[in-house]
């Protein structure tokens, strides 16, 4: 047991023929579930110390290699991974779309493997979301209610999750200022079209800030936003400073201080 604790916090990969004959050994031993329940949590662990350390790159290296897991866990991780990695300015343009690819794919088999993961259905949700912008506006629409689906049903799974909340407030805001010619879309492909309104976005910023107050960035920023939207300009100020104060961490943090200043300096 020490021996693959230590392999597996150097992250050592186990070469297929030595795996077997330390499958093998598990099953004899009767410690089968009990050493694959470690083998799955040491790695959860070693993941989610890397997030948490913003090593975006090392953690899809690690998950990468636990593509063909049946545990639905390591797979959402993995989706999320996929798509992080994606979104890294240093990506190009090619990989971009093949880790958007691969991120669904991820996400649908964690679904697959345990239908009661919230963070699976949320994942889906927005790797879905993520291939539409490949496939074209009609595609994005025409996937708009799974996808709010996915995310309601998560909410449902984990009520608390605050992530989740916020993604449904970013579904209400961008129904809400659909453009005319992407209503006429949505009125091809649905009897009903989704819409929405900007007051319902904001319910779901709030609610998600209730949730976790100051959790992340973009949902400041669209606090600011959606204020704007309604014409509250004090309450759009207030938001947007916060959003421009907010520590940046990522790059997506750096992106919303931008955009924040830039609205502010616009009011």
């Amino acid at each position: 047991t020490q021996v693959l604790r230590k392999s597996l916090q150097r992250g050592v990969v186990l070469s297929t023929g030595s795996l077997l004959v330390f499958e093998a050994h598990k099953l004899i031993s009767g410690f089968a579930e009990v050493h694959a329940s470690f083998k799955v949590e040491d790695v959860i662990e070693q993941a989610d110390y890397l997030y948490g350390s913003g090593e975006t790159e090392k953690l899809y290296r690690l998950l990468v290699q636990h593509k063909n897991s049946d545990d639905a866990e390591l797979l959402w991780r993995l989706a999320r991974s996929s798509r992080d990695l994606a979104q890294l300015s240093g990506t190009s343009a090619e990989e971009k779309r093949q880790l958007t690819y691969d991120s669904l794919e991820y996400a649908k088999k964690a679904l697959e493997k345990n239908e009661s993961n919230f963070a699976a259905h949320k994942w889906y949700g927005i790797c879905l979301s993520d291939v539409g912008d490949y496939e074209g506006i009609k595609t994005k629409i025409g996937n708009a209610v799974v996808i709010k689906e996915h995310f309601q049903r998560a909410i449902e799974l984990n009520p608390k999750d605050a992530t989740t909340i916020h993604l449904i407030g970013i579904w209400c805001y961008s129904f809400a200022e659909m453009p005319w010619y992407q209503r006429k879309i949505a009125a091809t492909l649905f009897a009903t079209p989704p819409t929405s309104t900007f007051q319902e976005a904001l319910r779901y910023f709030h609610m998600a800030e209730e949730a976790d107050p100051n959790f992340y960035s973009k949902n400041l920023l669209f606090l600011g936003k959606t204020y704007l939207k309604l014409n509250n300009k004090k309450m759009a100020l207030l938001w947007l400073s916060k959003a421009k104060e907010y520590p940046a961490q990522t790059e997506e943090d750096k992106q919303v201080q931008k955009e924040a200043l830039e609205l502010l300096n616009s009011i």
